[in-house]
């Protein structure tokens, strides 16, 4: 992920307030605003459905919100450089990425007590996954293009996968196939999570530069968000380019909720493009939701509809130095929230 950095943290959720989209004609409203203290950087987020647990990336730390109340549950410390949270249920278990020191952090999801870490098989782990099928955690290294192969059972490193380029976000069919975008070869690369092998790489063509990506199970639809402000939809089965929709500028998410057949891309402009399946060939925009600059990021809790998007305002662009010519603007003090978008039944 495009990881967003700044400076200082500390941790403690303050409070939420209740803010809603902007167009009136809008199925969607930002009904909470949930406060998380801490200045630094943050990337992905996922949730827990079975226990209400949001978790978040967050500097160098995994905080833990319930969404139920906006209340900070725990924090999971020692994740330096985190990016990514994997679910287990079935092993109680939760995996984090931690960029800066390789390494994954393996903890128990319900006491959120640390319970190992592991050193990975490359650099920088960023996106990871968990396939129930194989009971295998996925955790794909930014930074040497591969991926390590974990055995949930027993915590050991089982292989080495080598990808055709930097990986971003992954997606798993349930039956032994995993699909993760390549950002910089602009396409997807599909691994047997049996054989741990890879058996295809798929363009996304004509979008570039992929990093979100989800999949719906029933029609084998793959929804991959390009930097070049396209949604492309390919077939999982044999990795044809069904279609492309428009979305807004800077994605860095995708979420997909099956019983509503809607996919999500979210935009760092601050936007949420909506898109209705309405059959296995026909997708269309729904609407583009105003969010916040900086929320591009998701987690969708498909059992309540809800979605959660991390972001927090801006303050001025430092200087441009050699080493970085564009440097992003600064946070500013404070302002680091969770946004709770609520889908509003017709």
């Amino acid at each position: 992920m495009k990881k967003i950095v700044s400076v200082v943290s500390s941790i403690i959720l303050l409070s939420h307030n209740v803010f809603y989209a902007q167009s009136n004609n809008s199925n969607y409203r930002i009904v909470n605003k949930i406060h998380v203290e801490g200045d630094e950087g943050w990337d992905l987020l996922t949730i827990d459905e079975a226990t209400n647990r949001l978790f978040l990336s967050h500097g160098n730390i995994v905080q833990v919100v319930d969404t139920k109340n906006g209340n900070l549950i725990g924090t999971i410390p020692d994740t330096k450089g985190v990016h990514g949270i994997a679910i287990a249920t079935d092993a109680n278990k939760g995996y984090i990425t931690n960029g800066k020191d390789s390494s994954v952090t393996v903890f128990n999801l319900k006491t959120l007590l640390v319970l190992s870490k592991i050193k990975v098989t490359g650099r920088n782990p960023d996106a990871i996954l968990y396939d129930e099928f194989t009971h295998k955690i996925f955790a794909y290294n930014g930074k040497s293009s591969n991926v390590t192969v974990i055995d949930v059972s027993s915590d050991q490193v089982v292989a080495t996968i080598s990808l055709d380029g930097k990986p971003e976000l992954s997606v798993t069919d349930g039956k032994g196939k995993v699909y993760v975008n390549i950002e910089d070869k602009s396409m997807i690369d599909v691994i047997n999570s049996n054989t741990l092998k890879v058996e295809g790489h798929w363009s996304v063509a004509p979008g570039k530069e992929p990093t979100g990506l989800a999949i719906d199970n029933i029609s084998h639809r793959l929804f991959s968000v390009c930097d070049n402000k396209l949604m492309v939809i390919i077939d999982a089965k044999d990795g044809r380019v069904i279609t492309t929709l428009p979305i807004g500028i800077g994605p860095d998410g995708a979420a997909f909720d099956p019983e509503l057949k809607r996919i999500y891309s979210s935009n760092g402009e601050g936007t949420l493009t909506v898109i209705q399946e309405e059959n296995e060939n026909t997708f269309k925009v729904v609407e583009n939701v105003p969010t916040q600059k900086g929320a591009k990021t998701i987690a969708i809790d498909t059992k309540t509809h809800h979605l959660y998007l991390p972001t927090a305002e801006y303050g001025p662009a430092p200087e441009p130095t050699a080493d970085k010519p564009k440097p992003r603007p600064s946070i500013k003090s404070g302002t680091f929230s969770i946004l709770d978008i609520e889908f509003l039944k017709q």
